[in-house]
C-alpha cells in the first residue's frame, strides 16, 4: 500500500471564473455591520495597484451605518486581491463574517460583486503526490461515520428508513465523479440524478447539525437535498474541486434560509431576521454597558432607526405561544383559560344588564298598557328597534301629536321618586 502524501498549496488560475460557492458559518459574531449592493457594469482588467484601489473603492459602496471602517478597508482589500489572483478563499471571507448565518443578505451582496469581477471563491487546494483517489474516499468514509453517530433520540423511523435507503447507494470515486460531471454538463439526467443520489450522505451530515432549529430533521434534510440538486446543476468539474466541498455551501445556504423562512409559526421575511437577530445584539451590548434593560429610544438611536421601529421589530420578533399550552403540573387547564375576551361582555357587565332589563319590566308594568308599549316602540325597549314620533302614530292608528302626549305622559309617571329610585344606580 502506497503512503499517501499530500502537500496544500494555493491554486491560482489564469484567469477569473464565473462561478462561485456561496457559505455560512457557525463562528460567533463580532460586529453587525451590512453591505449595500451596487452593481459594477464594467469589468475592472489590467490595472496597477493604485488604479485597481481607486475603481474597487469607487464600485463597492458600503453604508455608514452599515460596516465600520475597518472591514471595509478589509472587503476592498479582498476585492483587489481577488482582482490580481482571480480567486478568493473562504476562510477570508469568513474572517470578514465570523457568523455568517446572520449576514446571509450582506454575504449575497459580497458573492455577487465577485461574480460580477469573475473571481473564484474556493478552500485551498490538496494535491496528492501519489493518488487523489484514497482521500476522497477517507473523505467520503468520515461522512458516513458522521451519519452513523447521529442521536438515536433525535431520529424517528421515517428518517431510519430514509437513511437505511440512502445508505444502499453506493459512493463515488473522484474520476466517476468527474465522469458524471461531465455527462451531466453534456445533458445526461441519468449522469445528474446518480451524482445527486451518492452524495445524499453529505446532505444528512450538514442538516443533523441544525436541529433544534424550529425545522424538523426531514425538513433540514429536504431543504439540504435542494441546495445540493443545485450545487449538482452548478458544478464546474474543470475548477479540479471535490464537488462534495463545493455541494457543502449549497446546502448550508438553503438550509439557513429554509430555518429563516419557515422556522416560526407566523413567517417573517429573510431580511427581517437579519434585523431582528441585529437588535438582539444591540440590546444585549447596551444591557451590559447600562446594567439594565435598554429602552426603545436607546436601542433606537445605536441602530439609528425610529423608536416606533424599534417596538415594531420587538413586537414581530415576539415567538408565538399555542392558546392550548398546559398550565400547571396536573395539566387539566389552559393558557387560554386564563386569556380575557375583550370582545365579550364580562360577567360584571350580564349581571348589571340582566337586572336593569328586570327592574325596566318592574317600573313598566306600572304603565297601562299602551303606555307601556308607545315607551317600548319610542326607545327600542325589550329589543325592539327605536322609531319615530310618526312610526308608532301610524301603528296605533293616530297622529305623532298624541303619541308625543301619551310618551310625555308615561315619563312623568316614571319620574315618580319611588320609580326614579330603581334605575337611578344605573345612571352612575
Amino acid at each position: 500500500m502506497k503512503v499517501q502524501k499530500s502537500q496544500t498549496k494555493t491554486k491560482k488560475l489564469a484567469k477569473p471564473v464565473k462561478n462561485v460557492v456561496k457559505t455560512v458559518s457557525k463562528k460567533a459574531v463580532k460586529t453587525e455591520k451590512k453591505i449595500v449592493k451596487k452593481v459594477v457594469k464594467k469589468e475592472v482588467k489590467g490595472l496597477g495597484k493604485k488604479a485597481s484601489e481607486a475603481t474597487v473603492s469607487k464600485h463597492i459602496q458600503v453604508s455608514g451605518a452599515g460596516l465600520e471602517e475597518g472591514r471595509r478597508k478589509k472587503i476592498r482589500e479582498l476585492v483587489m486581491k481577488g482582482m490580481s489572483s482571480g480567486y478568493v478563499s473562504q476562510s477570508d471571507i469568513l474572517n470578514l463574517f465570523p457568523d455568517a448565518e446572520d449576514f446571509i443578505a450582506e454575504l449575497d451582496d459580497l458573492y455577487d460583486e465577485l461574480i460580477l469581477k469573475e473571481i473564484d471563491v474556493y478552500e485551498s487546494v490538496a494535491e496528492d503526490v501519489e493518488t487523489g483517489e484514497s482521500r476522497e474516499m477517507s473523505d467520503l468514509e468520515k461522512e458516513l461515520e458522521t451519519l452513523s453517530a447521529l442521536d438515536s433520540r433525535a431520529i424517528s423511523d421515517p428518517v431510519r428508513m430514509y437513511l437505511r435507503e440512502i445508505g444502499r447507494i453506493p459512493l463515488l470515486t473522484r474520476d466517476q465523479e468527474i465522469d458524471l460531471a461531465q455527462k451531466t454538463e453534456a445533458g445526461d439526467m441519468r449522469a445528474k440524478d446518480r451524482l445527486t443520489s451518492a452524495n445524499l450522505r453529505l446532505v444528512v451530515s450538514i442538516a443533523k447539525k441544525y436541529i433544534g432549529r424550529g425545522m424538523s430533521f426531514l425538513d433540514l434534510i429536504q431543504e439540504g437535498n435542494k441546495g445540493l440538486i443545485r450545487a449538482v446543476e452548478k458544478y464546474q468539474w474543470k475548477k479540479g474541486f471535490k464537488f462534495s466541498t463545493y455541494a457543502t455551501w449549497w446546502i448550508r445556504q438553503a438550509i439557513t434560509r429554509a430555518i429563516a423562512d419557515q422556522a416560526r409559526t407566523i413567517r417573517i421575511p429573510v431580511h427581517m431576521v437579519e434585523t431582528i437577530n441585529k437588535l438582539i445584539r444591540v440590546s444585549r451590548k447596551l444591557m451590559q454597558t447600562l446594567g439594565r434593560e435598554p429602552l426603545p429610544e436607546e436601542i433606537a438611536e445605536v441602530m439609528e432607526i425610529t423608536p416606533d421601529k424599534v417596538r415594531e421589530i420587538l413586537k414581530i420578533s415576539q415567538k408565538t405561544t399555542s392558546l392550548e399550552t398546559p398550565i400547571g403540573d396536573d395539566e387539566d387547564s389552559y393558557l387560554g383559560d386564563f386569556i380575557e375576551d375583550t370582545k365579550q361582555a364580562s360577567p360584571y357587565e350580564l349581571t348589571t344588564q340582566r337586572l336593569l332589563r328586570e327592574n325596566i319590566e318592574e317600573v313598566l308594568s306600572g304603565l297601562s298598557d299602551r303606555e307601556s308599549k308607545v315607551l317600548e316602540m319610542r326607545f327600542g325597549l325589550r329589543g325592539a328597534k327605536p322609531m319615530t314620533l310618526e312610526e308608532v302614530g301610524r301603528e296605533f292608528g293616530v297622529t305623532r301629536e298624541r303619541i308625543r302626549q301619551i310618551e310625555a305622559k308615561a315619563l312623568r309617571k316614571l319620574k315618580h321618586p319611588s320609580k326614579r329610585r330603581m334605575l337611578q344606580d344605573y345612571l352612575d
